[in-house]
């Protein structure tokens, strides 16, 4: 595979302090020569349990994302750069993730899955999935993305970064409004990780774990294996503490958590307005993305990024804005859904109001229903009209 004609700007300096330079480097960045493969490991074994209902039925890695599969918009973007070989390192409800994407070769990938019978956690998981890469080198590196993130940072450079400095581990970090909301990730001015904190509510900095790795090969192969163990919690710290070098990579480009109702929704929205340019979104950037099938009255609005799923339907005069509505969900004539999402085959009777809602598969929200601040409706449950009302005016 070549490398593609551009360039790429190294963050950092090149060989920080404590690296080996007569350790062989596999990658450089330059448009006249050939790159090694590149392999990835997928972290999709989560229960996904904050997005319940929706993750009753399928894995949060599959749910319908800007009109695909979450986990295709990883992929396109790790094949965009420069993966060839991805290990899907699955446990719930595994068998549903071969027969989405089967061999890969729709994304240009080889993808191959590895179950987990009991939950491994994110290290373990990745010790469990390293057996079924290809490389042999001790020095390859290795992607590790987790499927809670939409990021639009360059894998490239980060990678370029990583075997150029003879890293142990590096990490993309991200700058957050709010960092006492996650655990930080402290670095020295020149780039190298020297903490893994906790929560607290005076963080020390801004900068966050953001969710994808890159590995040196045999750094896997000490992961203990068998068990359950927390590269944030076990991994990352013992490698700090053993003085090795562990780098961040820190790029400030689109990023966010999907893991709750109301980031989901977001990140839908956003691949869907463009906001974050995404391969595998199956039409163009505009304020709706309508599937196959979908039917929309002529004087419905739909709007801010909304997707109306395959053989989806919004009634007359109805207004579904910064939503996503599964496939053959239905929203009746006159019906309000704002920032929420239908589950497959929901339906909202003419007239009802969602405001960050969710409704699970199969339920029907009756007339004169309204329905907010985050609630929740399982599947098949029929709520009959004028069940629940966050207001008194009816």
């Amino acid at each position: 595979m070549i490398s593609r004609s551009r360039e790429v700007h190294i963050q950092g300096p090149l060989l920080p302090e404590g690296s080996d330079p007569g350790r062989r480097q596999r990658r450089v960045t330059s448009s006249l020569m050939p790159r090694e493969p590149l392999e990835a490991i997928v972290l999709v074994g989560g229960r996904g349990t904050r997005l319940r209902p929706l993750t009753l039925s399928a894995p949060k890695p599959l749910l319908p994302t800007a009109g695909v599969p979450f986990l295709a918009h990883l992929l396109a973007r790790a094949a965009a750069g420069g993966v060839t070989h991805v290990v899907l390192a699955t446990c719930y409800k595994a068998d549903m993730f071969a027969a989405h994407f089967g061999d890969g070769a729709a994304f240009g990938l080889s993808i191959d899955y590895v179950q987990e019978d009991v939950p491994l956690d994110t290290g373990g998981g990745i010790r469990n999935a390293a057996g079924s890469l290809r490389g042999t080198g001790s020095a390859d590196p290795v992607v590790v993305l987790n499927s809670d993130v939409l990021s639009g940072h360059d894998l490239d450079a980060q990678v370029d970064l990583h075997v150029k400095a003879d890293a142990a581990v590096t990490l993309h970090l991200v700058e957050v409004a709010d960092p006492s909301r996650f655990g930080v990730v402290p670095a020295d001015a020149s780039g190298r990780v020297t903490a893994f904190l906790e929560k607290t509510p005076d963080p020390v900095t801004n900068r966050i774990n953001a969710g994808c790795y890159v590995f040196r090969r045999e750094v896997i192969g000490r992961i203990p294996a068998g068990r359950r163990v927390s590269v944030e919690r076990e991994t990352f710290p013992g490698l700090i503490g053993a003085g090795e070098l562990v780098l961040g990579y820190h790029e400030p480009a689109y990023w966010l958590d999907v893991g709750t109702p109301q980031t989901f929704v977001r990140g839908s929205c956003d691949l869907v307005l463009g906001r974050l340019p995404g391969p595998a979104v199956p039409g163009p950037a505009g304020p709706s993305l309508l599937l196959a099938g979908a039917w929309v009255a002529a004087d419905a609005s739909v709007s801010g990024g909304t997707v109306v799923g395959a053989g989806a339907s919004v009634g007359a005069g109805a207004i579904v804005d910064g939503s996503v509505l599964f496939d053959g969900a239905a929203v009746g004539a006159g019906a309000v859904v704002r920032d929420s999402i239908l589950g497959r085959g929901a339906i909202v009777a003419p007239g009802a109001v969602l405001d960050e809602a969710m409704v699970g598969d199969g339920a029907y929200i009756g007339a004169g229903n309204e329905l907010a601040r985050g609630i929740r409706v399982w599947p098949n449950v029929r709520l009959e009209p004028t069940s629940v009302r966050f207001s008194s005016d009816v």
